[in-house]
């Protein structure tokens, strides 16, 4: 039968294949849509993809973010003149995803690179396969964490039978697999989570038996949780890292330089110090802490406000000294001749003004303009959180002292403008070789080291489960930012 198609020949011919390619492509485009084009980024700016969490990225005293990973991030983005822009993510499975098709330039938020992992392979199996790493930050070991109510297992072969769940994403599942493969007894569940402390509350509750956790989040969430423990590490240490898009290897040059120089300079040590050092009191006070919070700071909570607006000291700091000083005890008195709610010795509750040291109103108010005079004599060149953590020393011992261990620092070859430094030679004044030499003699520099650690327990508390106070002229400020009707 013939043909019914007409004969197409010479220039007809070439039209028509040309012509039916081009439908064919049409034809065929329509069926596989290409992908969109990844966003474009405006010039000198940043865009940064965050998962938020305790001790990494989390809202601070003034209600800013705050956090480990957060003052990194806002010091590279000012050294290299660059606009941030932050966008958070519910999730780290989120944020490499996310990452992996360009809607950022870098993600960070408790990850951790893969040991030996490579920097980007072209696969299209893990999200994870196509971004780039930095190199790490600080060491974190995964711990394994029970509630204490439950069975505490001593190593991985006493969890036959048992769900153990840890968070996806965050490069866990790398430094599992070999534990996984060896016991295939145990369930293992990843879940994504927004962060360690979804899984450290459900623990604590009992709602899930174990989960694997950053020792980080584990210490930080200590006197949050107080129904967890740690039973043991899981493989060797692993390394914060910053995730960087595909195709931003100057970026993550520059990040690893970035990262170099601050640990050449000591400041991820003193970050690290700021954010993750153990600062848990035990696990009996911490219930009690609790419950004072609950019951008895309300009573006291308008008088810390107002001393914050006549000093500037953020009122949940004041809160923990009180607490460190009295347990907010308006009659407490101690051995050596304190009393009150701030514990005021005779001679400081006259240098304030204080009449009666029993008046807490009145307590509180010199407290806080007391420890504010204290942090104006320091150097204008210490930074925070430094400068606070210094002035609660000397507001525990005395200026002098906190002097005399500042100058023993330099002379030791550290840094008298750091706390890290300074709180290794407090304690040195208690010693013949160093205090006959000191100008303002022996110390007892043991106990503001334990002073202020305490109090910035107390205050890590206080900030995870309150409100902050917004000042009278803060508030004046934003009033005026708003539009009259």
């Amino acid at each position: 039968m013939r043909d019914p198609r007409p004969l197409v020949t010479g220039r007809n011919a070439i039209r028509y294949w040309q012509a039916y390619v081009v439908a064919l492509l049409i034809a065929v485009a329509g069926c596989n849509p290409s992908p969109p084009p990844p966003p474009t980024f405006k010039p000198n700016e940043l865009v940064a993809l965050v998962r938020p969490g305790p001790a990494i990225w989390f809202p601070g005293p003034d209600g800013e973010p705050s956090g480990f990973d957060h003052e990194l991030l806002t010091r590279f983005a000012r050294d290299q003149g660059l606009a941030l822009r932050v966008i958070t993510v519910p999730s780290a499975g989120d944020l490499i995803a996310r990452l992996a098709r360009g809607e950022g330039q870098v993600g960070l938020g408790g990850l951790f690179q893969a040991a030996g992992k490579a920097p980007a392979k072209n696969t299209d199996t893990d999200p994870a396969d196509h971004v780039l790493w930095t190199s790490g930050t600080l060491p974190v070991e995964a711990v394994l964490i029970y509630n204490i109510d439950g069975y505490k297992p001593r190593t991985v072969a006493d969890l036959e039978g048992a769900t153990v769940v840890y968070p996806e994403g965050t490069g866990f599942e790398t430094q599992l697999a070999s534990t996984r493969l060896a016991h295939p007894e145990i369930h293992w569940k990843p879940l994504d989570v927004p962060s360690s402390d979804a899984l450290i509350a459900q623990v604590s509750e009992g709602s899930i038996d174990y989960a694997i956790v950053p020792s980080n989040d584990a210490a930080v969430a200590r006197n949050i949780y107080l129904d967890f423990d740690a039973a043991f590490t899981i493989g060797p240490r692993r390394l914060l890292a910053w995730a960087v898009a595909p195709g931003q290897s100057k970026l993550r040059d520059a990040l690893d330089n970035f990262f170099a120089r601050l640990r050449s300079d000591g400041v991820l040590a003193r970050e690290g110090e700021r954010f993750f050092a153990p600062r848990s009191v035990e696990r009996i006070d911490a219930g009690i802490f609790h419950d004072r919070i609950k019951g008895a700071l309300p009573q006291f909570r308008k008088m810390f406000e107002v001393a914050q607006d006549v000093s500037g000291i953020e009122w949940r700091l004041l809160a923990a000294v009180a607490y460190q000083e009295s347990q907010w005890d308006a009659f407490a008195t101690s051995e050596t001749g304190v009393r009150g709610f701030m514990q005021l010795t005779e001679e400081t509750a006259r240098h304030l003004g204080v009449a009666d040291r029993l008046d807490t109103r009145a307590s509180i108010t010199a407290a806080a303009k007391y420890l504010q005079t204290l942090k104006s004599k320091l150097p204008g060149r210490i930074p925070e959180p430094d400068r606070t953590w210094l002035a609660l020393a000397a507001f525990n011992i005395g200026i002098a002292h906190l002097e005399d261990a500042r100058v023993l620092a330099q002379k030791q070859k550290l840094n008298p403008d750091v706390w890290i430094d300074v709180k290794k030679t407090l304690p040195l004044l208690a010693q013949p070789e160093y205090y006959e030499s000191a100008k303002y003699g022996y110390a007892r520099g043991g106990m503001p080291v334990a002073f202020v650690d305490r109090v910035r327990a107390y205050y890590d508390i206080l900030l995870r489960s309150e409100l902050p106070h917004k000042s009278r002229l803060r508030l004046s400020a934003e009033a005026a930012l708003i539009p009259p009707r």
